[in-house]
């Protein structure tokens, strides 16, 4: 649907809910139930260690995806030394501040291990990617990222990492708007890959390819990261008085032998 656009321009946009929905036959109802079980796993998901004071919440779980068949399969969970499930996340040195380091997150619940709705977001944003022949005889790797910037104070600043324009390390990258409620910011920016590590407010204006900011439910954009450099601003709260909210499902995809990008 999507993946020539992705070839050519190193990037889309699109709707995950009324796609998935016209291509899967699901009407708004299934969309809707099956997406208010995301929305509720956010609820509780817990602080990011790797970002204290950041107002960062997090959950990591890990899955293959088998390209001949289309299947998803969720791989177990390590037992860190407290006894909890977690999933390791590794970026080599594509993340400036957590340099050839691994980082170790709690996975996602069980019901969202059994959600149909994040298995067809899994699935679909597979299909716009697009790899050589000897990838698609072994199993894809699939990274499945939960996070929320949430600042409920005047003054409080919620940020992602790395907080400036980069590349993550996988050939895709997608990333899908939960919930966005009573935030300033969030501001998406996709540029060219010479410029990663800067802001983009510091960067030749004709360097940057789409400026941006989710605002509706399983909107989305995806990610070549051989051929663009993304960066999302930090999130402040908004007038309102409820806290400030942006929550993403961020998926990644990377092949079962690694080479350079």
């Amino acid at each position: 649907m999507y993946k020539n656009d992705m070839l050519e321009k190193g990037f889309i946009r699109f709707d995950a809910g009324a796609d998935i929905g016209r291509l899967y036959k699901k009407d708004a109802a299934w969309i809707a139930e099956q997406f208010a079980e995301i929305e509720q796993a956010f609820e509780d998901l817990p602080v990011d260690v790797y970002a204290a004071g950041l107002h960062r919440y997090r959950r990591f779980s890990r899955a293959v995806i088998l390209p001949w068949s289309n299947q998803v399969e969720w791989l177990p969970a390590m037992v860190n030394e407290d006894g909890e499930a977690v999933a390791e996340y590794f970026q080599g040195s594509f993340n400036p501040e957590f340099k050839d380091a691994y980082r170790s997150f709690p996975m996602l619940q069980q019901e969202m291990l059994e959600n149909e709705l994040l298995k067809r977001i899994i699935q679909f944003d597979f299909a716009q990617t697009y790899w050589e022949a000897r990838d698609m005889v072994m199993p894809v790797n699939v990274g499945v990222h939960f996070v929320k910037l949430k600042v409920e104070r005047d003054g409080d600043e919620a940020v992602s990492s790395p907080n400036c324009l980069h590349r993550d390390g996988e050939p895709f990258t997608f990333a899908h708007l939960v919930k966005r409620r009573n935030v300033v910011g969030g501001q998406n920016v996709i540029a060219t890959v010479d410029d990663v590590d800067q802001f983009p407010q510091d960067i030749d204006e004709g360097h940057i390819f789409a400026d941006f900011a989710l605002t509706k439910g399983l909107e989305s954009y995806g990610v070549a990261d051989v051929a663009v450099s993304h960066y999302v601003s930090a999130v402040r709260k908004g007038s309102g008085d409820e806290a400030g909210e942006r929550s993403m499902i961020l998926i990644d995809y990377q092949p079962t032998v690694v080479k350079p990008l």
